[in-house]
């Protein structure tokens, strides 16, 4: 057993009867953070190589490497390492960053940048499970006591889905709600915009979202979330409360690098929030991201985050009406059945 399969043993044998009583409420378990059944092995290595149709993703722990698969990956950075496809062989990613990286966890209160960015600093642990899929498990983490479990599966349809399961063990969200961020670094992309379907008189049309500077119009949100979450005025996420006049009308949106299209898809339920930095990952490398909050949580509940991205030829024309004759609109309808 690792040291980090122990710590969390032990922590779970502590636990008292109340915490575990809300475990009802829970919705199915999809990674090892609360499946017992699902058996994994840890390599010796931080990342690991998956490959399923065209895609070939590498899934990295938050520890540097330099070698020939992930030259010059700075520690702190985690998720999809890289993600290439038979169509385009280089790296979506800024090859030192990484795409599907568990950046943030917050309370909209005033913190060091150590405790913000917990998700890159705390201990991981690589989790392989089958030659398309492998786990993150992070054991509660030392500020915010957020034990949480990545799962990257590459699926059928040039798709990877990705699972966040979580637990909060302790309280220390001031402001009564759990912030998460998400960050995927674009290398140096055609265009830094991103798009996506807003409410339309008839029928629901394109939008094309630009953000003058990291912090400006950052995020949008589905046409009924005006949810409000208390945050400090001086809050020095940028990103995360700084909202554009766009609202999405499906809950997916796209880029394009390189003649491919990269769409994150989410599931409404979720209420995600879209968000986007032009200069995230350094002069012309945008970030693609997107944030999740949970309102009225509970110690000891486990909560679960659901969303596929998919990594295909780009065949949109934006300055058209979306129509089900463009491929990758029909791909990303097909995604969205969870």
């Amino acid at each position: 057993m690792s040291q980090i399969a122990a710590m969390r043993n032990a922590m779970l044998l502590g636990l008292s009867a109340g915490a575990l009583a809300v475990a009802g409420a829970e919705p199915p378990p999809r990674t090892t953070l609360a499946n017992p059944a699902l058996t994994y092995t840890v390599p010796s290595r931080p990342y690991v190589v998956l490959r399923q149709g065209p895609l070939e993703a590498v899934i990295v722990d938050n520890q540097a490497v330099d070698d020939a698969v992930l030259p010059g990956h700075r520690a702190g950075y985690h998720g999809v390492a890289s993600l290439k496809h038979t169509k385009q062989p280089r790296n979506l990613f800024v090859p030192a960053y990484a795409g599907l990286n568990f950046e943030h966890i917050h309370d909209g209160t005033v913190q060091s940048n150590k405790v913000l960015f917990e998700p890159r600093n705390a201990p991981m642990e690589l989790r392989v499970i089958d030659q398309k899929t492998a786990e993150l498990y992070q054991p509660p983490t030392p500020h915010w006591g957020l034990e949480s479990c990545l799962r990257y599966e590459l699926k059928e349809g040039e798709v990877i889905e990705m699972t966040f399961e979580c637990i909060p063990r302790r309280e220390p969200y001031r402001n009564g709600y759990i912030g998460l961020f998400w960050a995927s670094y674009i290398d140096q992309p055609e265009s830094l915009d991103t798009h996506f379907l807003t409410p339309g008189a008839t029928a629901p049309q394109w939008v094309t979202a630009t953000s003058p500077q990291h912090g400006v119009q950052a995020t949008h949100r589905a046409p009924s979330d005006d949810r409000e979450f208390a945050h400090a005025p001086d809050f020095p996420l940028t990103l995360v409360f700084n909202f554009s006049a766009h609202r999405y009308a499906t809950p997916w949106y796209v880029g394009v690098c390189r003649r491919m299209a990269f769409a994150m898809v989410f599931r409404p339920e979720d209420k995600v929030r879209f968000s986007q930095s032009p200069s995230g990952g350094g002069r012309g490398n945008p970030a693609w991201d997107f944030q999740w909050f949970i309102p009225a949580h509970q110690v000891g509940r486990r909560y679960q985050l659901v969303m596929r991205a998919i990594y295909t030829a780009h065949d949109l024309d934006f300055s058209l009406p979306p129509t089900l004759d463009q491929r990758v609109l029909r791909t990303i309808q097909k995604t969205a059945e969870f």
